[in-house]
């Protein structure tokens, strides 16, 4: 048996003549999605597979086919004869372009094989015997040169025989280690800086190994965690060989992964005897090793020449490389995603100090993948795009660096002493775009972003799609009247509605709210009043300074309050102040700030009365129909007065004229509870329910007694502004508390409340019913009363409820878990530091599938 093994990740090209076999083998060793032949392209742009005249499209078909696949990440098989070094090149070239190994299997059977095979195909019965000598001659002639050609790996299969008993192994590209997934611990540029290496190392807990000498010689975590190096461990510092004999033995041990950097790849090419320039401190790495043994300089040169351009870790999440990695590098194995990884992408020009502008690839990047690496040192770390630079320049006297991964916590420890002179100054770091070099705001927002059918990647609820006519909704709004895109973090989801009930005289009950929690095994709820106000979201800081420092914002303002579609909720930013003054004092005096270490804080609130900003609604649309309707009913019921006065029996038309004002003024009456004057601030009231964040913490997900025990404390401290949320504890499988909760709902809505939500009591549940999906976050259950506003005065009576009743739900349900796990994940984002086009991809999506067909009354 011979054993063929082919990266996963590789365009395999097979060789031979027409009627070798190459279809079979292929179709028996590899999915046949992942073939693409000649034929079949023939096929598709002529309708006739032998149509030689359609050649050069068929082949132009199946290189931008193999092209797309590569793209992709997908493994790409060739079936078509290839005996001809044109036709291999025109492919190599296509793998080189995606920067994918090309792999070669050559089919080597005999002439009278191809022949006799033809000779049974219908399509090829009428091939002359000269076409398949040609073919075959071609073919041995090329076959000492398919390495020289650029293929990585060439199989010979010569005789059916050794064709039949091939098998395929699969070989996972060296850099491939996805299945590691940590927890890490990933260090900058070392340069020979031994002594703070091991400083740092003990900062992250590492015990070091020492020989009998006392030299470190490895480390290893008790809690099992793996350093990751990125590269330079070598040259200017005054210890390369103990660097490399530290991490050299933490490597062999398992406890370590490294990748190479520029300064290895020279060195390496300095121990071979190459020629290359003694500089940047070459030359007191080459002293220092020297001063070694000669087994120990042959295991650094065989170290240094095995270290890779880069890992893929943790599942593909993580990307170590020296100088960064574009994305469509991630994984890739070519000459050109090595020397990126080595060096980046320079302009090709000098900066003053005589050394290349670099280009800003970091801030391009729009990967999924974190990406850390070194090469260029910087003064701070700072996060670009999900990328983090951890050369913090050790060796020019500034600090070691490393990140702790998945925590993303930085940990750095200052050079014992400025060791080498730095050619340029680390504050002078330059980056080019353009003609000119600047640095780039990473922060500013495409529109490539955003446009087109995307697919958001959340933690809680997996992929979300958006629909390519909802973005462009949403950019309606967003581009023209959301306020500015640095406060806008997050959006409220929907909320949705509890089952419609069979009890006469409602549309909704809260028997169907616990119904629903008590069937995905929730086991506390919470009831909360429902304020009739109008949702509105506050974010706070501490002073115009904290609004400066976290969200880049420097006009002064201190905060924003905005609407669940992301508009300002007040037209005069004096307004908006003095509320955020107001919010501000009152967390101050709760202690929030002091409590939860922030100095902003995102609440989730109902502001009062709903006349403050539905005001044109309610002039428009609810008051019209309310004076229309009594109005007219008014002058009706004279007139059926009268006439039933000449004696004609009009009782039943009065009746029901009678009720159908009653109706009307019982309308008017819903709406009028949430109306009343407001002068500025005066007569406004603040209801808040939730915290949603803080800094570096996602409090969405904390249980709600948490919340509301805070958010008391606020209200307590301006009893004029705030407004307590009434709640209640249910659990849902006992009648009495079932029972309880219900009396608590009639209490409220018959005193002309709207009704209340019902919720897990631990905010994110997953439910029993359906696997470990997300159970919602709450469900709204309204009042008799208030529902007459939704749905009209007379939607009470019989025909019309049944009608109701029948109202489709589960696109509505849907959308609420939608918008609540892109809620979740624009404030993971958000907290965790990420680059705001990576936040605004889940807000924007909100706020796109609030542009779906759904009935607005539910």
């Amino acid at each position: 048996m011979t054993e063929l093994a082919v990266p996963e990740l590789s365009l395999v090209v097979l060789i031979g003549s027409t009627g070798s076999g190459k279809s079979t083998f292929a179709h028996k060793h590899f999915r046949h999605t992942a073939i693409v032949s000649s034929d079949a392209c023939r096929g598709v742009v002529s309708d006739d597979e032998n149509d030689q005249s359609a050649t050069p499209d068929a082949f132009a078909l199946l290189h931008h086919i193999a092209g797309i696949r590569l793209r992709r990440g997908l493994r790409t098989v060739i079936d078509a004869t290839n005996v001809q070094p044109k036709a291999r090149q025109e492919l190599i070239a296509v793998a080189r372009a995606h920067d994918v190994l090309p792999v070669a299997i050559v089919l080597d059977v005999p002439d009278d094989v191809c022949c006799e095979r033809n000779a049974h195909r219908p399509d090829r019965s009428h091939l002359a015997r000269h076409v398949v000598t040609r073919q075959q001659r071609e073919l041995r002639r090329g076959l000492r040169g398919l390495e020289r050609e650029g293929f990585r790996k060439v199989y010979i299969l010569r005789g059916v025989e050794e064709i039949a008993s091939a098998t395929i192994v699969d070989e996972k590209a060296w850099n491939d280690r996805r299945e590691l997934t940590g927890p890490f611990d990933v260090i900058g540029d070392v340069h020979g800086c031994r002594a703070e290496l091991e400083t740092l190392l003990g900062e992250l807990g590492y015990d070091l190994v020492r020989d009998d000498a006392g030299r470190a010689v490895g480390a290893s975590h008790p809690a099992g965690r793996t350093a990751v190096f990125v590269g330079d461990l070598v040259d200017r510092g005054p210890d390369t060989p103990g660097v490399l004999r530290l991490v050299m033995g933490m490597v062999r041990a398992g406890t370590a992964l490294c990748v190479t950097g520029n300064h290895e790849n020279k060195l390496v090419r300095a121990l071979d005897g190459k020629t290359v320039r003694i500089a940047h401190g070459l030359a007191e790495s080459l002293a220092q090793l020297e001063a070694e043994d000669e087994d120990f300089r042959k295991a650094t040169l065989d170290f240094c020449r095995g270290l890779i351009s880069h890992y893929v870790l943790d599942g593909g999440r993580l990307v170590v490389a020296h100088a960064g990695l574009k994305q469509e590098y991630h994984g890739r194995a070519s000459g050109r995603v090595r020397a990126f990884a080595m060096y980046g992408e320079s302009t090709g020009e000098t900066d003053e100090y005589g050394l290349p502008v670099r280009y800003p690839w970091a801030e391009d990047y729009r990967g999924r993948a974190t990406v850390l690496y070194g090469h260029t040192p910087v003064t701070d770390l700072r996060w670009v795009n999900n990328t983090l630079c951890l050369d913090t320049g050790v060796v020019f006297g500034g600090k070691l660096s490393a990140l702790r991964y998945p925590e993303r916590v930085p940990i750095s420890v200052p050079a014992e002493r400025v060791w080498y002179e730095p050619v340029r100054p680390l504050q002078a770091t330059t980056i080019a775009t353009g003609a000119g070099v600047v640095h780039r705001d990473p922060g500013v927002l495409d529109l490539d972003d955003v446009l087109g059918r995307r697919v958001v990647e959340t933690r809680q609820h997996g992929r979300i799609g958006v629909q390519e006519e909802n973005a462009g909704a949403a950019l309606e709004v967003m581009s023209r009247f959301a306020i500015d895109p640095r406060w806008l973090v997050y959006l409220p989801p929907t909320m949705a509605p509890c089952a419609t009930t069979q009890l006469d005289g409602y549309l909704e009950h809260p028997a169907e709210a616990f119904a629903y929690f008590r069937s995905e095994g929730v086991p506390k709820l919470v009831c909360e009043e429902k304020h009739m106000g109008s949702r509105a979201m506050v974010l706070v800081t501490r002073s115009a300074q904290s609004a400066a420092d976290r969200f880049g914002v420097d006009d002064g303002s201190t905060g924003v309050v905005y609407t669940r579609t992301g508009r300002p909720f007040f037209d005069d930013t004096a307004q908006t102040e003095e509320l955020l003054a107001r919010v501000r004092a009152a967390a101050e005096t709760a202690g929030l700030f002091d409590e939860l270490n922030t100095d902003w804080l995102l609440l989730d609130t109902e502001l009062m009365p709903w006349s403050a900003k539905a005001i044109g609604l309610l002039r428009n649309q609810y008051a019209a129909v309310g004076a229309a309707a009594r109005a007219s009913l008014g002058t009706a019921t004279d007139l059926l007065t009268a006439v039933a006065a000449r004696g004609l029996d009009v009782a039943d038309l009065i009746d029901r004229t009678a009720a159908r004002k009653t109706d009307a003024e019982a309308f008017t009456t819903a709406y009028g509870r949430y109306c009343w004057p407001v002068d500025g601030l005066a007569g406004l009231r603040l209801a808040p329910f939730q915290i949603l964040a803080g800094e570096g913490v996602n409090y969405a997900v904390r249980d709600h007694d948490w919340h509301l025990s805070r958010i008391d404390r606020m209200a307590a401290a301006n009893t004029d502004l705030f407004t307590s949320t009434g709640r209640m504890i249910v659990d849902p499988t006992q009648p009495d508390s079932e029972s309880a909760a219900t009396t608590w709902w009639t209490e409220l809505t018959t005193a002309g409340g709207e009704g209340m939500v019902v919720k897990p009591y631990d905010a994110m549940v997953r439910g029993a019913a359906e696997g470990d999906r997300l159970v919602q976050p709450g469900v709204k259950c309204r009042g008799p009363e208030y529902l007459r506003i939704i749905y009209g005065p007379e939607y009470m009576r019989d025909n019309n409820l049944r009608r109701l009743r029948t109202r489709g739900l589960g696109r509505k349900r849907s959308m609420a878990l939608r918008e609540y796990a892109l809620g979740l994940e624009s404030l993971d984002r958000f907290v965790a530091g990420e680059p705001l086009w990576r936040v605004h991809e889940a807000v924007f999506a909100i706020l796109a599938l609030e542009s779906e067909p759904v009935d607005p009354r539910l």
